[in-house]
């Protein structure tokens, strides 16, 4: 791994612990905390992603010099970005369902959760989950720790190793299966087409997705689930 490289990753642990003495400084500023957490997140989400495009800049090609992936054509990169959101969401799905049926792990992330609610209380947050977090997460796991990996292992090992420690960053060791199920595929679209924005499309879409489903259209779900339990009851009745 070159020395731009271990500086990425550097600054993406520094962001992470930013957020120990920034937010309080906020606070102390007379913000209340939800406000803090999201303007501290947001802005330093926004300095680390700049730093690293920097960073990266004088590689005009992202995946020139790395022997296993070679950047296929902008036409088949597009193909595989579309064809990847579709991938990546019946991974996650598959994921789901072995975890509910096979290990008897109930649905629903308690970490996206609390995202959602952040989110929901203040919208702006949501261009860090559906935009910005998306970027800086596939050229942290993918690009530098997989891509690394990948240079001296098989894919298996190298997508396995990245995947777990994107889990374990994201603080949910419950579905743990879920997040290595999409970095697998974040990580199969990587190689696939040597270009890093693949991945980070699918990563978009996922994250986005979540955004639109649980937080812009859950009032009306949960409207929509009512009403269907109150048609329920009601044929119900009319059959009894």
């Amino acid at each position: 791994m070159n020395s731009r490289y271990w500086t990425i990753l550097i600054v993406y642990i520094l962001m992470q612990l930013s957020g120990i003495a920034g937010i309080p400084l906020l606070i102390s500023l007379g913000m209340g905390v939800p406000e803090s957490f999201a303007a501290w997140s947001m802005g330093s989400f926004i300095v680390a992603l700049l730093i690293m495009l920097l960073l990266l800049a004088p590689e005009r090609h992202l995946e020139r010099g790395h022997p296993k992936l070679q950047r296929t054509s902008s036409g088949h990169a597009v193909k595989w970005a579309f064809l990847g959101v579709f991938l990546a969401f019946i991974a996650q799905y598959i994921a789901i369902l072995i975890e509910m049926y096979a290990l008897n792990i109930e649905p629903g992330s308690e970490n996206t959760q609390e995202i959602m609610d952040m989110v929901q209380l203040i919208p702006s947050f949501a261009i860090v989950v559906a935009l910005i977090g998306p970027v800086l997460e596939e050229i942290v796991f993918r690009k530098v720790i997989f891509g690394a990996f990948y240079k001296r292992f098989n894919f298996f090992f190298s997508a396995l190793f990245s995947s777990v420690i994107f889990a374990v960053v994201h603080l949910d060791f419950t579905h743990i299966l879920i997040y290595t199920a999409v970095g697998f595929t974040f990580s199969y679209l990587y190689v696939k087409t040597g270009r890093i924005i693949v991945p980070i499309v699918a990563h978009m879409a996922v994250n986005g997705y979540a955004v639109i489903v649980q937080v812009l259209l859950g009032d009306k779900l949960e409207e929509m689930q009512r009403e269907l339990e109150q048609l329920q009851f009601i044929v119900g009745g009319i059959l009894l």
